[in-house]
Parts: structure tokens; sequence; C-alpha cells
């Protein structure tokens, strides 16, 4: 057993330019030509409007260079003989290092790029040259969360003016700050640069391997708070996990100043939509995606995961706040100022795929400061971001009941009236292929051995039914 080809790590990050190009003044979006932050601003808007690259002259386009990931420097069978804890499990062909799923921050003219394996580099954005590198060495900890493979989705930028620190998480869950000029570690940020992240979180584990608690999107910086998520696997298939409480660290010394508890403790309003005392055991509820913030509200906005496990709620009873929500905090203190939950007692894996992007729009001649959660089961959730308050009423429609022993599914789902669903969300016989009369037989043969039905269908039992169904298909839309 070993892992996947090298090349599976080594992307090139190609940089394209076209001559006599000058950068405009940005008006909105993405600043100076700069990206600063995963989503390009902290609303996560990924837009930049540069306009010189048009339709007439994207032909001229040419590469000006391109950049090797420092990941491919490594021999993988080597390093998995040098660290024990790389070796993969009997029960699982291969380990995963994904592809460069980083967005480069470019920022003075220097871009700043993570890898899979948790390393930084700063590239000179004009030649291509490697500026610094930085090896945390996180993979001598082991295989992180559940064999799901190594991935790092970037870093975050930030300046007083004085000096420059990039700040990110790692594959075994430390919480690191370099100097941005030299990518040195900076001494006075946590033990010699780095804070673990572990402590803290109920049954977060580095050894034995596999680890369990890991971090793979960049955190939110907002002010001088580092504001932290998490990955945590929700597919084992058993209850007990770590929670994935988001916290808030000082982005000079990396002291911890608030934890905002994603599974309400005792006490806590919450805390009884965990019912029969599965606060206490249940994890997950953790924010895998990149967050966004408004700088001058001073909030930070959560995409919170669903419970351990994604599929299986017989162990968690009620409603699970703050799981499959859109939480907004005061990111200096932790303190909530409003939540949405976006699907109550979550059976499907309905998380919230990405960062809610920060938009400003006008109804009905009214200007509002709004924020659009995209989800997994196709809608767009649309609240004021300063209150909460839906832009668009927001109804609470009956679905399905489950019969898996024990279930207790919600009776009722919230359905946004607008805007309209984005993708497809119901299975239906109408959406089979219709190619020949044969294969649209087979089709619906096929679909005849499975549960389906509108969205919300629960998951059900392998076997279970008077028609021995095979489980319960549906749509997952940007999983």
């Amino acid at each position: 057993m070993s892992f996947k080809s090298v090349s599976i790590i080594c992307r090139d990050l190609v940089l394209i330019a076209c001559l006599g190009i000058v950068p405009a003044h940005a008006q909105d979006g993405a600043q100076n030509g700069e990206w600063r932050f995963f989503g390009g601003d902290t609303g996560s808007t990924k837009y930049s409007p540069l306009d010189q690259i048009d339709k007439d002259n994207v032909a001229d386009l040419q590469v000006a260079w391109r950049w090797r990931s420092v990941d491919g420097q490594f021999d993988l069978d080597r390093l998995t003989q040098e660290y024990p804890n790389l070796q993969v499990p009997n029960d699982v062909d291969t380990v995963q290092i994904s592809g460069l799923k980083a967005a480069p921050l470019m920022v003075d003219g220097v871009l700043y790029i993570s890898t899979p394996l948790s390393q930084a580099a700063a590239i000179d954005a004009t030649t291509g040259e490697t500026l610094w590198t930085y090896d945390p060495r996180s993979y001598a900890s082991g295989i992180p969360i559940m064999m799901l493979g190594f991935s790092n989705r970037g870093l975050a930028y930030w300046s007083d003016g004085r000096e420059a620190r990039l700040v990110w998480g790692t594959g075994d869950a430390y919480l690191l700050a370099v100097d941005a000029e030299t990518g040195e570690p900076r001494g006075d940020f946590g033990e010699n640069g780095r804070v673990d992240l572990m402590v803290g979180i109920p049954r977060a584990k580095r050894d034995p391997p596999p680890i369990n608690y890991s971090i793979t999107s960049p955190p939110m910086i907002v002010g001088d708070v580092v504001v932290v998520g998490s990955a945590v696997s929700d597919q084992p298939s058993y209850k007990e996990q770590p929670p994935g409480h988001v916290r808030g660290f000082d982005v000079r010394t990396g002291e911890l100043l608030w934890t905002f508890h994603t599974i309400p403790q005792p006490g806590e309003f919450g805390n009884e939509t965990w019912e029969d005392g599965s606060w206490e055991y249940t994890g997950n509820t953790n924010v895998w995606t990149p967050m966004s913030a408004d700088a001058e509200l001073g909030y930070v906005y959560l995409p919170v995961a669903t419970g351990t496990n994604d599929l299986y709620g017989v162990h968690r009873p009620g409603d699970n706040l703050f799981a499959t929500s859109l939480v907004a905090l005061e990111a200096a203190t932790g303190k909530r100022v409003w939540h949405f939950q976006l699907v109550h007692h979550d059976l499907w894996d309905f998380d919230p795929p990405a960062a809610p992007n920060l938009i400003d729009i006008t109804v009905d001649g009214r200007p509002i400061r709004a924020v659009a959660q995209v989800t997994k089961h196709g809608f767009v959730f649309v609240f004021d971001r300063v209150t909460g308050e839906p832009v668009w009423p927001i109804e609470e429609r009956p679905v399905p009941a489950s019969d898996i022993p024990g279930e207790r599914a919600s009776p009722t789902q919230p359905f946004p009236t607008k805007p309209p669903p984005f993708d497809r969300q119901d299975v239906t016989i109408d959406e089979l292929i219709d190619f020949t009369p044969e294969l649209r037989q087979e089709a619906i043969e096929i679909l005849q051995a499975y549960r389906y039905g509108p969205l919300f269908t629960p998951p059900s039992l392998s076997g279970q039914g008077a028609n021995t169904l095979n489980g319960t298909l549906m749509l997952l839309a940007g999983a």
C-alpha cells in the first residue's frame, strides 16, 4: 500500500499575462488588483473589477511562468518509511493528497499559497520565483481526518501597517503564524509560532492515527482576531466525534479569546435541542468551509455543518442547533448575534458547502445589506446580515417522516420562497433517460430498487420495505 502518484499533488500554478495591460482602480470586490482573502474580500464575493482582459484580447494571453508545488519535492514512498504514522491502513487502498485547492493570495506583488501538506510558499507574482517556503512537517503526525486525505484551502493575511503575518491551520490541527516577508515563524505567537488547536476540544486526537480533527480552510481575520473552524469527518459509523466549536485567537499572541460552542453546552441557548443528553457525545457541527465577515459591523458569518452522523440521527434526537445553520457572531467576543437553521435534524448531509456571500441589494426600493448562503439541496437563503431577518419569506413546510427505528425526523423544514432553487431537488421517473425505450425501461427498473421522491425524502435502511429497497436516492447540489 502506498500513496497515489505524486503527480496528483503537483498541478502547475500558471500565471497568464497580456502584454501592455495596466491594472485599473478597483471599485468593488478585491481592491487595487490584489487578492488579500480566500474569497477576494471578506464578503467572499470572489469578484475583481479589473477589466483589461476581455473578449477582444483574451486570445493574446501567454503563459508568463509556471510554479511547481513544493509538495513535489517529497519522495512519498520514502516519507512513509520515515514516518510510520503515514502507513496506509490495511482496509484502505490509498490515501489521497489532493490537488492544489488553495486560492493564492496576492499582496504587494507577492503571491502566497498553501499546499495539501500544509506547507506555505511566497512567490514573486511577476517572475514566478519562489521567495521562501515553510514546512511545518504536519505530515509527521499521520493521516488526517479519517483517511479523507491531505488537503488545505489557503492562508489568511494580516497587517497592521508595520508588520505582516500569514496565519493558517494544518492537517494535524495547529494554528501557525509566520512573517509574511521571510516565512519565519513568529516566536511571539503561541509556542514558537504555533498553537495546538486540539487543546480544549473533547475527543480530538493525533495518536493513535488517523487524526480525527484537522484544519483545511483558511481562518478569517477580523481586526486582530483570528476566527478558526475545523474539519471533522462526518461519515464514521459511530456516534462520538470531536465537536467543531469555533474559536477566536489574538493574531499577535495566539491567545485564545473566546469559544463559540456550535453544540451548545448546558445553560447555553439551544442546548435543549440536543435531547437525551446527546450534546455530550455528539461531534461535528464544524465550520469546514471558509467563512465571511463584515469588518464594519465586526461580524463573522459561520456556515456550520451537520452533527455526527450526517445520515443517521437516532443518537442525536432534536433539532440540533447550531448544526446546518448560518450563524453570525461578534468577531471580537464570539457572542452570537443571530442564527438561522437551514435544516432541522439534518439526515441528508445538507450542510452549507461554501462561505456565504455578503451582498448589497435593493428590494422594493429598500437597500439591504444582505448575506446569501447557498446549500447542498439547491437553495439560496438570503438574510439581512445585520439583523438576520429573511429578505423574503421562508416557509416551514411538512416533509416525509422517517421509518428507521428510533429516528425522529423533523416534521417540517425551511423552504425559501425566493429565489427559486438553482438545481434539481426531487428524484422522479420523469428525470430518467429516454435515449431508447429499452434504456428507459432499464432505468425505471433500477430506480424501483430504491426509495426516491421529493426533497427531504428520508434515508432508509438497505433491504427495508416490502420491495426490499436498497436505500434512498437523493440529489446533492455542490457537495
